[in-house]
Protein backbone atom coordinates (compact mmCIF):
# COMPACT_ATOMS: atom_id res chain seq x y z
CA UNK A 1 0.00 0.00 0.00
CA UNK A 2 2.81 1.97 0.56
CA UNK A 3 3.62 1.96 -3.67
CA UNK A 4 0.16 2.51 -4.11
CA UNK A 5 0.28 6.09 -2.10
CA UNK A 6 3.20 7.09 -4.04
CA UNK A 7 1.56 6.01 -6.74
CA UNK A 8 -1.48 8.47 -6.12
CA UNK A 9 1.59 11.59 -4.61
CA UNK A 10 2.88 11.43 -7.95
CA UNK A 11 -0.02 12.40 -10.65
CA UNK A 12 0.10 15.54 -8.94
CA UNK A 13 2.39 18.49 -10.10
CA UNK A 14 5.31 19.15 -7.71
CA UNK A 15 8.20 21.23 -7.48
CA UNK A 16 11.56 20.26 -5.18
CA UNK A 17 12.35 22.95 -2.24
CA UNK A 18 13.63 20.54 -0.13
CA UNK A 19 15.65 17.21 0.63
CA UNK A 20 13.32 14.19 1.14
CA UNK A 21 12.86 11.92 3.03
CA UNK A 22 14.07 14.49 6.21
CA UNK A 23 16.26 12.11 8.51
CA UNK A 24 14.85 10.34 11.12
CA UNK A 25 17.35 10.75 14.60
CA UNK A 26 16.92 9.15 17.78
CA UNK A 27 17.75 11.50 20.92
CA UNK A 28 18.94 9.89 23.53
CA UNK A 29 20.22 12.35 25.85
CA UNK A 30 17.32 13.82 26.08
CA UNK A 31 15.23 10.24 26.55
CA UNK A 32 17.37 10.38 29.74
CA UNK A 33 16.80 13.98 30.84
CA UNK A 34 13.32 13.27 30.80
CA UNK A 35 13.00 9.98 32.66
CA UNK A 36 11.84 8.18 29.01
CA UNK A 37 14.59 5.75 29.23
CA UNK A 38 13.98 4.41 32.47
CA UNK A 39 10.63 3.47 31.47
CA UNK A 40 11.78 1.83 27.57
CA UNK A 41 10.43 5.02 25.55
CA UNK A 42 12.11 5.78 23.10
CA UNK A 43 11.55 9.11 21.66
CA UNK A 44 12.62 10.01 17.55
CA UNK A 45 12.87 13.52 15.74
CA UNK A 46 11.42 13.41 11.99
CA UNK A 47 14.16 16.72 11.12
CA UNK A 48 11.53 18.45 9.09
CA UNK A 49 12.89 21.81 10.71
CA UNK A 50 15.86 21.40 8.26
CA UNK A 51 15.61 22.37 4.75
CA UNK A 52 17.22 24.12 1.72
CA UNK A 53 14.89 26.98 1.10
CA UNK A 54 14.90 29.79 3.57
CA UNK A 55 16.09 28.04 6.87
CA UNK A 56 13.61 25.31 6.61
CA UNK A 57 10.27 24.29 8.10
CA UNK A 58 7.35 22.06 7.45
CA UNK A 59 5.73 24.42 5.15
CA UNK A 60 7.92 23.72 2.15
CA UNK A 61 6.28 19.81 1.73
CA UNK A 62 3.06 21.93 0.88
CA UNK A 63 4.51 24.49 -0.87
CA UNK A 64 6.00 21.43 -3.17
CA UNK A 65 2.71 20.73 -4.34
CA UNK A 66 1.16 24.38 -3.94
CA UNK A 67 3.95 26.46 -6.44
CA UNK A 68 3.84 22.97 -9.11
CA UNK A 69 0.00 23.38 -9.21
CA UNK A 70 1.04 27.77 -9.41
CA UNK A 71 3.69 26.73 -12.25
CA UNK A 72 1.18 24.49 -14.02
CA UNK A 73 -0.78 27.37 -14.32
CA UNK A 74 1.43 29.42 -15.31
CA UNK A 75 1.06 31.99 -12.50
CA UNK A 76 3.39 34.76 -12.46
CA UNK A 77 2.50 36.15 -8.93
CA UNK A 78 1.92 34.31 -5.05
CA UNK A 79 -0.21 35.78 -2.68
CA UNK A 80 -0.60 34.26 0.87
CA UNK A 81 -1.73 34.76 4.84
CA UNK A 82 -0.61 33.98 8.24
CA UNK A 83 0.13 36.10 11.24
CA UNK A 84 3.14 38.71 11.08
CA UNK A 85 5.52 36.29 12.68
CA UNK A 86 4.03 33.47 10.06
CA UNK A 87 6.83 30.68 9.26
CA UNK A 88 4.58 29.77 6.01
CA UNK A 89 5.04 33.37 4.73
CA UNK A 90 8.46 33.06 5.19
CA UNK A 91 8.91 30.34 3.40
CA UNK A 92 6.62 31.20 1.11
CA UNK A 93 8.65 34.29 -0.01
CA UNK A 94 11.28 32.52 -0.45
CA UNK A 95 10.25 29.12 -2.67
CA UNK A 96 8.71 32.21 -4.43
CA UNK A 97 12.04 34.00 -5.02
CA UNK A 98 13.88 30.56 -5.31
CA UNK A 99 11.58 30.34 -8.20
CA UNK A 100 10.79 33.24 -10.02
CA UNK A 101 7.09 34.43 -8.78
CA UNK A 102 6.39 37.74 -6.97
CA UNK A 103 5.19 37.43 -3.79
CA UNK A 104 2.91 39.54 -1.59
CA UNK A 105 2.35 38.46 2.25
CA UNK A 106 -0.81 39.45 3.99
CA UNK A 107 0.27 39.16 7.56
CA UNK A 108 -2.60 39.59 9.99
CA UNK A 109 -1.78 41.41 13.29
CA UNK A 110 -3.82 39.03 15.48
CA UNK A 111 -0.66 38.03 18.37
CA UNK A 112 -0.92 41.34 21.10
CA UNK A 113 3.10 41.96 21.21
CA UNK A 114 4.96 45.04 20.70
CA UNK A 115 7.96 44.59 20.75
CA UNK A 116 10.35 45.57 18.18
CA UNK A 117 11.71 41.88 17.92
CA UNK A 118 8.35 40.92 17.01
CA UNK A 119 7.61 43.67 14.82
CA UNK A 120 10.53 43.61 12.55
CA UNK A 121 12.67 41.01 13.46
CA UNK A 122 12.44 37.13 13.14
CA UNK A 123 10.67 36.02 10.33
CA UNK A 124 9.51 39.64 9.56
CA UNK A 125 13.00 40.41 8.85
CA UNK A 126 13.63 37.48 6.48
CA UNK A 127 10.49 38.26 4.73
CA UNK A 128 12.06 41.45 3.68
CA UNK A 129 15.26 39.82 2.69
CA UNK A 130 13.38 37.46 0.59
CA UNK A 131 12.06 40.45 -1.59
CA UNK A 132 8.29 39.70 -0.29
CA UNK A 133 5.48 42.68 -0.51
CA UNK A 134 4.67 42.72 3.09
CA UNK A 135 0.93 44.16 4.02
CA UNK A 136 0.13 43.89 8.14
CA UNK A 137 -3.68 43.65 8.34
CA UNK A 138 -5.20 44.97 11.49
CA UNK A 139 -6.84 41.99 13.74
CA UNK A 140 -10.46 42.91 13.11
CA UNK A 141 -10.66 42.81 9.21
CA UNK A 142 -10.65 39.48 7.56
CA UNK A 143 -6.93 39.03 6.20
CA UNK A 144 -8.43 36.25 3.52
CA UNK A 145 -10.63 39.25 2.31
CA UNK A 146 -8.01 41.86 2.14
CA UNK A 147 -5.91 38.68 0.33
CA UNK A 148 -8.55 37.59 -2.40
CA UNK A 149 -9.31 41.57 -3.31
CA UNK A 150 -5.82 42.37 -3.95
CA UNK A 151 -5.69 39.21 -6.00
CA UNK A 152 -8.80 40.64 -7.95
CA UNK A 153 -6.93 43.75 -8.33
CA UNK A 154 -3.71 42.68 -9.92
CA UNK A 155 -6.14 39.77 -12.22
CA UNK A 156 -7.56 42.94 -13.84
CA UNK A 157 -4.18 44.38 -14.77
CA UNK A 158 -3.32 40.84 -16.69
CA UNK A 159 -1.19 39.48 -14.01
CA UNK A 160 -1.84 35.41 -13.20
CA UNK A 161 -1.89 34.66 -9.18
CA UNK A 162 -2.26 32.13 -6.94
CA UNK A 163 -3.63 32.51 -3.84
CA UNK A 164 -2.85 30.18 -0.84
CA UNK A 165 -4.51 30.00 2.22
CA UNK A 166 -2.99 29.88 5.42
CA UNK A 167 -0.34 27.53 6.53
CA UNK A 168 -0.40 26.44 2.71
CA UNK A 169 -3.36 24.27 4.42
CA UNK A 170 -5.24 23.06 1.51
CA UNK A 171 -6.21 19.65 -0.05
CA UNK A 172 -3.93 20.42 -2.26
CA UNK A 173 -1.12 21.42 0.46
CA UNK A 174 -2.11 19.17 2.68
CA UNK A 175 -0.95 16.49 -0.15
CA UNK A 176 3.11 17.14 1.75
CA UNK A 177 2.16 15.83 4.71
CA UNK A 178 0.44 12.64 2.79
CA UNK A 179 4.24 12.30 1.30
CA UNK A 180 5.41 12.38 5.16
CA UNK A 181 3.49 9.65 5.69
CA UNK A 182 4.81 7.78 3.30
CA UNK A 183 8.62 8.51 4.49
CA UNK A 184 7.45 7.38 7.65
CA UNK A 185 6.07 3.87 6.69
CA UNK A 186 9.06 3.37 4.51
CA UNK A 187 11.42 4.01 7.61
CA UNK A 188 9.68 1.79 9.86
CA UNK A 189 9.75 -1.42 7.23
CA UNK A 190 13.23 -0.51 6.55
CA UNK A 191 14.32 0.13 10.00
CA UNK A 192 12.09 -2.67 12.03
CA UNK A 193 9.84 -0.20 13.68
CA UNK A 194 6.69 0.79 14.53
CA UNK A 195 5.95 4.14 16.21
CA UNK A 196 3.31 4.00 18.59
CA UNK A 197 2.87 7.84 18.53
CA UNK A 198 3.12 10.47 15.73
CA UNK A 199 3.10 13.61 17.07
CA UNK A 200 2.64 17.13 15.70
CA UNK A 201 1.99 20.91 16.03
CA UNK A 202 -1.07 21.40 14.79
CA UNK A 203 -1.94 25.04 13.58
CA UNK A 204 -3.45 25.36 10.38
CA UNK A 205 -4.48 21.58 10.87
CA UNK A 206 -2.27 20.65 7.34
CA UNK A 207 0.38 18.85 9.43
CA UNK A 208 -1.69 16.28 11.42
CA UNK A 209 -4.58 16.11 8.51
CA UNK A 210 -2.24 15.18 5.48
CA UNK A 211 -0.20 12.56 8.03
CA UNK A 212 -3.90 11.16 9.07
CA UNK A 213 -5.00 10.91 5.27
CA UNK A 214 -1.44 9.54 4.15
CA UNK A 215 -2.04 6.39 6.38
CA UNK A 216 -5.63 6.02 5.80
CA UNK A 217 -4.75 6.10 2.52
CA UNK A 218 -1.80 3.39 2.81
CA UNK A 219 -4.55 1.33 4.84
CA UNK A 220 -3.49 2.00 8.01
CA UNK A 221 -5.13 4.38 11.31
CA UNK A 222 -4.82 7.91 11.75
CA UNK A 223 -4.96 7.18 15.27
CA UNK A 224 -1.70 6.95 15.74
CA UNK A 225 -0.85 10.79 15.09
CA UNK A 226 -1.21 13.21 18.14
CA UNK A 227 -1.64 16.73 17.94
CA UNK A 228 -0.73 19.19 20.38
CA UNK A 229 -3.61 22.73 19.14
CA UNK A 230 -1.42 25.64 19.47
CA UNK A 231 -3.82 28.19 17.41
CA UNK A 232 -7.47 27.49 17.88
CA UNK A 233 -9.28 25.97 20.98
CA UNK A 234 -9.29 21.96 20.79
CA UNK A 235 -13.05 21.50 19.24
CA UNK A 236 -12.15 23.71 16.76
CA UNK A 237 -9.35 22.06 16.17
CA UNK A 238 -10.70 18.55 15.88
CA UNK A 239 -13.55 19.59 13.55
CA UNK A 240 -11.12 21.30 10.84
CA UNK A 241 -8.44 18.78 11.26
CA UNK A 242 -10.92 15.88 10.48
CA UNK A 243 -12.29 17.77 7.37
CA UNK A 244 -9.18 18.73 5.80
CA UNK A 245 -8.18 14.96 6.34
CA UNK A 246 -11.30 13.73 4.35
CA UNK A 247 -10.76 16.24 1.66
CA UNK A 248 -6.65 15.52 0.93
CA UNK A 249 -7.34 11.60 1.10
CA UNK A 250 -10.39 11.99 -1.45
CA UNK A 251 -8.43 13.75 -3.50
CA UNK A 252 -5.78 11.27 -3.40
CA UNK A 253 -8.71 9.36 -4.39
CA UNK A 254 -9.24 7.43 -1.42
CA UNK A 255 -12.93 7.49 0.56
CA UNK A 256 -13.14 10.57 2.89
CA UNK A 257 -15.46 8.31 5.04
CA UNK A 258 -12.96 5.87 6.04
CA UNK A 259 -11.43 8.81 8.68
CA UNK A 260 -13.47 8.11 11.83
CA UNK A 261 -13.68 11.63 13.46
CA UNK A 262 -13.71 10.24 16.59
CA UNK A 263 -11.09 7.71 16.85
CA UNK A 264 -8.38 8.65 14.09
CA UNK A 265 -7.95 12.54 15.10
CA UNK A 266 -6.52 13.17 18.34
CA UNK A 267 -6.08 16.42 19.67
CA UNK A 268 -5.07 17.85 22.71
CA UNK A 269 -5.56 21.81 23.45
CA UNK A 270 -3.90 21.70 26.99
CA UNK A 271 -0.86 23.32 26.25
CA UNK A 272 -1.86 26.17 24.16
CA UNK A 273 -1.40 28.90 26.22
CA UNK A 274 -3.49 32.22 26.44
CA UNK A 275 -3.69 32.36 22.98
CA UNK A 276 -1.92 31.69 19.26
CA UNK A 277 1.87 33.22 19.60
CA UNK A 278 1.73 33.86 23.63
CA UNK A 279 4.57 32.22 25.27
CA UNK A 280 4.55 29.38 27.85
CA UNK A 281 6.67 28.74 30.67
CA UNK A 282 6.25 25.36 29.95
CA UNK A 283 7.40 25.51 26.00
CA UNK A 284 10.23 27.56 27.39
CA UNK A 285 11.16 24.86 29.74
CA UNK A 286 11.15 22.64 26.56
CA UNK A 287 12.68 24.66 24.23
CA UNK A 288 16.00 24.79 26.55
CA UNK A 289 15.66 21.16 27.51
CA UNK A 290 16.41 20.09 24.45
CA UNK A 291 18.74 22.51 23.64
CA UNK A 292 20.90 21.83 26.42
CA UNK A 293 20.87 17.80 25.83
CA UNK A 294 20.85 17.50 21.73
CA UNK A 295 21.64 20.78 20.64
CA UNK A 296 18.29 20.96 18.72
CA UNK A 297 16.29 24.26 18.53
CA UNK A 298 12.07 24.33 18.54
CA UNK A 299 9.94 27.07 17.91
CA UNK A 300 8.55 29.19 20.65
CA UNK A 301 4.88 29.02 18.74
CA UNK A 302 4.56 25.60 17.28
CA UNK A 303 6.67 22.87 17.76
CA UNK A 304 8.08 24.07 21.60
CA UNK A 305 4.41 24.03 23.02
CA UNK A 306 3.95 20.86 21.21
CA UNK A 307 7.21 19.04 22.23
CA UNK A 308 6.08 20.43 25.62
CA UNK A 309 2.78 18.48 25.59
CA UNK A 310 4.67 15.50 24.69
CA UNK A 311 6.77 16.01 27.91
CA UNK A 312 4.38 16.28 30.11
CA UNK A 313 2.61 13.39 28.71
CA UNK A 314 5.90 11.03 29.34
CA UNK A 315 6.03 12.36 32.96
CA UNK A 316 2.13 11.40 33.65
CA UNK A 317 3.40 8.19 32.31
CA UNK A 318 0.35 8.83 29.28
CA UNK A 319 2.93 7.59 27.19
CA UNK A 320 2.70 3.72 27.50
CA UNK A 321 6.23 2.32 28.66
CA UNK A 322 7.91 0.52 25.85
CA UNK A 323 6.65 2.67 23.49
CA UNK A 324 8.53 4.37 20.60
CA UNK A 325 7.34 7.67 19.85
CA UNK A 326 8.04 9.62 16.42
CA UNK A 327 8.20 13.76 17.04
CA UNK A 328 7.91 15.77 13.52
CA UNK A 329 10.04 18.98 14.07
CA UNK A 330 8.27 21.40 12.44
CA UNK A 331 10.74 24.34 12.01
CA UNK A 332 9.95 28.34 12.55
CA UNK A 333 13.62 28.79 14.02
CA UNK A 334 13.39 32.65 13.53
CA UNK A 335 10.89 32.78 15.61
CA UNK A 336 13.10 32.19 18.55
CA UNK A 337 14.44 35.90 17.94
CA UNK A 338 11.47 36.92 17.67
CA UNK A 339 10.77 36.27 21.33
CA UNK A 340 14.13 37.37 22.86
CA UNK A 341 12.73 39.51 25.68
CA UNK A 342 10.39 36.80 26.70
CA UNK A 343 12.54 33.81 26.32
CA UNK A 344 14.92 35.73 28.46
CA UNK A 345 12.77 36.46 30.76
CA UNK A 346 11.64 33.12 31.27
CA UNK A 347 15.48 32.54 31.74
CA UNK A 348 15.57 32.75 35.45
CA UNK A 349 12.91 29.97 36.14
CA UNK A 350 15.08 26.93 34.03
Amino acid sequence: MISTLASALEKFPSVALTRLPTPITRIERLEQACGAQSRGIRIFFKRDDIGDTGNGGNKLRKLEFLLGQAQAERADTVITVGGVQSNHARLTAAACAKLGFACELFLSDMVPIQSTEYREGGNVLLDRIFGATLTVVPSDRDVMTVANARAAELASTGRRVMVIPAGGSSPLGTLGYAKCAREILEFEAQNGIEFRHIVVPNGSHGTQAGLIAGLTFAGQRGERVKAYSVLAERDATHARTAALARSTLELLGGNPANVDEHADVLVDGGYRGVGYGIPTQAMADAVRLLARTEGILLDPVYSGKAFSGLLADIGSERIAAGSNVLFVATGGLPGLFAYRDMLAQSATAI
